[in-house]
């Protein structure tokens, strides 16, 4: 109960999430119950869907106002995909950049340097060594790297998720017929 709770606790309530001025002009459209109910479908689109923006999108806040823009045309758990954007944080970031960059490498034959992203990490490069290290071989490393992961972290979360929630409501139900069986020969 204790991923519960901290989800309720961190994620955006619906009221929030609807008054922001990016959301705002489909606030109407996100505000439908669909999006906030937890189902058999919409938790496991909910999850892929956070998972998808918040390792893609890497940038704090946009995550999340992603996830609401995208949940409408998927009919996704606005709250779940919220949720799991935050799986991407301040602790995450560097390895999935790095690991981004290792798969692009790896993908296309690439040879960004995922060395030189430790190195100037550690020293506190400028934004213009930042620019010129992303405008070489990185940038496309990086962002197919960013891809792949982000897709196979959805597909994964998708599956994980809809095999957790069948579980769990297959063991409601089998609470429920004991308890009526209980009922019965009481």
């Amino acid at each position: 109960m204790g991923f519960i709770a901290w989800v309720r606790r961190n994620t955006p309530k619906r009221e929030e999430l609807l008054e922001s001025r990016w959301l705002r002009p489909f606030a109407h459209r996100l505000s439908h119950s669909e999006l906030w109910r937890f189902s058999r479908r919409s938790v496991p689109r909910g999850v892929a869907l956070g998972l998808f923006v918040g390792i893609f999108l890497l940038i704090p806040g946009v995550q999340i106002v992603g996830v609401a823009m995208l949940a409408l045309p998927c009919r996704a758990n606005i709250p779940l995909g919220a949720a799991m954007t935050f799986l991407s944080n301040p602790l995450t970031t560097p390895f999935l950049l790095a690991s981004s960059v290792w798969v692009g490498n790896a993908t296309f034959g690439l040879h960004a340097d995922v060395s030189t992203f430790g190195l100037m990490a550690e020293r506190g490069a400028s934004i213009g060594e930042w620019a010129a290290w992303f405008f070489s071989d990185a940038a496309p490393a990086m962002l197919t790297g960013l891809f792949i992961i982000s897709a196979l972290s959805a597909a994964v979360g998708y599956v994980l998720s809809s095999v957790i929630w069948s579980a769990w409501v297959r063991r409601r139900w089998r609470k429920r017929l004991a308890e009526r069986r209980l009922a019965r020969a009481g």
